[in-house]
């Protein structure tokens, strides 16, 4: 992990257990060592937003928490519990669900579909459609989603921040405890971008933990509690937001430490 000044404490110890504490985690392909080791807490109620540069671990050390890589070493406790995640379906049933950057929506589909797909709602031998649709409304108006008309609607003719705004909405729908979104706003615009991370926001306002990976300093410096930086497959350390600038970030994702820091300044909501 990367020095830091003895007057800078560390955001990675918070005083009561965190909902998710990843410790130790290593994965490898082949020869090649895409996690070393790495540590994590995840409370909740923040926004932890997860950086590094390409290779740095990002993507492994999410699909590891979601199910799709068994690490190799390591443990993952959940809510002071020590689980094993070795499926999607493990991951789901404890209330981590990960929206990736494809949002795997289907187009051809509306939202209620969508939000339910693979997991319908069924009254006696069919659907029961009135149940979902009413599901699905309530979903999006307690997130603040205001931009579609109808829940009825192709997801195909939404826009890209609309999309993204069911795609999260879907991960919540389950009672979620845990969201993951991989690069959220890589493909929106300024507008769409504001309405997405006012999401993200919320979902910490509403009491889950969120882990946000993302290239860009700018959201991640609006929307995150905490600042984890990868680091060829180490955690290269995590900070209170207010601890770093973007400056000290870059460094620590391009050379795994850094001599810049801001005045050290405890951001709200981030223990101690």
């Amino acid at each position: 992990m990367a020095e830091r000044p003895a007057d800078v404490p560390d955001a990675d110890e918070p005083t009561d257990p965190p909902l998710l504490r990843v410790r130790g985690l290593t994965k490898k392909f082949g020869p090649v060592q895409a996690l070393a080791g790495v540590d994590l807490d995840v409370p909740a109620g923040q926004v932890t937003a997860l950086v590094g540069d390409n290779g740095a671990g990002k993507s492994v050390l999410i699909k590891c928490i979601a199910g799709i890589h068994v690490p190799d070493a390591g443990e993952l406790t959940w809510q002071g519990q020590r689980v094993r995640i070795r499926t999607p379906r493990d991951a789901a049933a404890l209330g981590i669900e990960t929206v990736y950057q494809d949002l795997a929506l289907c187009d051809n589909l509306d939202i209620v579909q969508n939000m339910f797909l693979g997991r319908e709602k069924v009254r006696h031998v069919s659907l029961d459609e009135d149940r979902m649709e009413l599901a699905a409304k309530e979903t999006l108006h307690s997130l603040g989603v205001t931009t579609v008309t109808s829940v009825r609607q192709p997801v195909g003719s939404l826009s890209g921040g609309q999309r993204q705004a069911v795609a999260i909405a879907k991960a919540v729908l389950w009672h979620s405890k845990l969201v993951i979104m991989d690069e959220p706003t890589a493909a929106l615009g300024v507008q769409h971008t504001e309405v997405v991370l006012e999401l993200v926001g919320r979902l910490a306002e509403r009491g889950l933990g969120v882990v946000v990976v993302s290239h860009n300093m700018n959201d991640v410096f609006d929307v995150a509690d905490r600042i984890a930086v990868l680091y060829l497959g180490r955690m290269a350390g995590v900070y209170a937001t207010g601890e770093l600038t973007k400056e000290t970030v870059v460094d620590l994702m391009t050379a795994g430490r850094s001599d810049r820091w801001s005045v050290p300044a405890r951001t709200k909501g981030v223990a101690s």
